[in-house]
């Protein structure tokens, strides 16, 4: 059942040379019409995530496909009874997926697309390796049958663990995933251009997989991670079983929140060693400006961890 609010996850590699310039038009558009969430917006195309009402994020689309470079914008979409953002933000990047790699781009050509569909059959293959693009903690989570993952921290890592670990020569058939398809552009663009030849991706991603595949016939296991206030969804795309760290955004479960390294909003399990006393001193204190905030029926935006 849908409910009201509609949650748009939305990529397009192309190059836009005005992309400064579509900045303030963006945003302007998403305050007048209600719509928060993320834009991400690069020479190299555009980028995000952003919830609304569903007339709300049906004229986004058209007013964003009103430009010709955007007329095929891919976009999948999701529900939710709240919006799962508190801000409204149109930001300028350097790539719209950071990859870190000089002249690796999409727009000069990616790996084979694979539709949710036919995804079964090729990694039934065992001829074919199967990598996860996403961070470990998106892994630890969810992912698909006899996935490997280059257990990364960012993106950045991708090119050094590709490197290390697989050969164009012996790999002959490599197969990627992502949450929504466009890490694996990024990725399967690099790797044809490292020499590997047959790279496969799946098209739209997990998210449009889990919409597609019927959970009898799925390979994919556990929740999928999600870059917003759901933390997750399971396979019918509704909201999953984990909450979020707010000193480290990774996701937690019930029971790393019955650890004693588990601080609300200071503290979990994954990061007790990552951070100073001086970084959990503020988000102490922002944990206690949020829950003020609760007590006086307003949400609390806060600073940016």
């Amino acid at each position: 059942m849908k409910t009201s609010v509609v949650i748009a996850a939305l990529y397009k590699f192309v190059r836009l040379d005005d992309f400064e310039q579509l900045q303030p038009k963006y945003l302007q558009f998403c305050l007048d019409h209600m719509i928060k969430g993320t834009l991400l917006l690069a020479e190299e195309g555009i980028n995000g995530t952003v919830a609304g009402s569903r007339e709300s994020i049906d004229c986004l689309l058209e007013f964003l496909k009103s430009d010709e470079r955007l007329t095929d914008l891919e976009h999948k979409e999701s529900y939710a009874d709240e919006v799962p953002f508190l801000r409204t933000k149109v930001k300028l990047k350097k790539e719209i997926v950071t990859l870190g790699q000089q002249g690796v781009s999409p727009i000069n050509g990616g790996g084979t697309r694979v539709d949710p569909k036919d995804w079964n059959t090729i990694i039934s293959d065992p001829e074919v390796v199967l990598i996860d693009t996403r961070n470990q903690y998106e892994v630890d989570i969810g992912s698909f049958k006899n996935a490997v993952s280059p257990k990364t921290t960012n993106f950045r890592e991708f090119p050094g663990y590709i490197k290390t670990n697989l050969d164009p020569a012996k790999h002959k058939k490599v197969a990627m995933f992502c949450t929504g398809g466009i890490r694996c552009e990024k990725a399967s663009a690099y790797m044809l251009q490292e020499g590997f030849e047959q790279v496969y991706q799946l098209n739209g991603g997990i998210l449009k997989y889990l919409e597609e595949v019927n959970k009898d016939e799925s390979l994919w296991e556990g929740d999928c991670f999600v870059f917003d206030g759901r933390v997750s969804v399971d396979h019918n795309l509704e909201e999953g079983n984990y909450e979020q760290c707010f000193a480290c955004r990774r996701p937690i479960s019930d029971e790393d929140m019955q650890s004693e390294h588990y601080h609300k909003g200071v503290s979990c399990p994954h990061c007790i060693d990552e951070k100073t006393d001086e970084q959990r001193d503020g988000f102490r204190e922002r944990q206690h400006q949020v829950e003020l905030a609760e007590q006086r029926n307003v949400k609390h935006i806060g600073a940016k961890f």
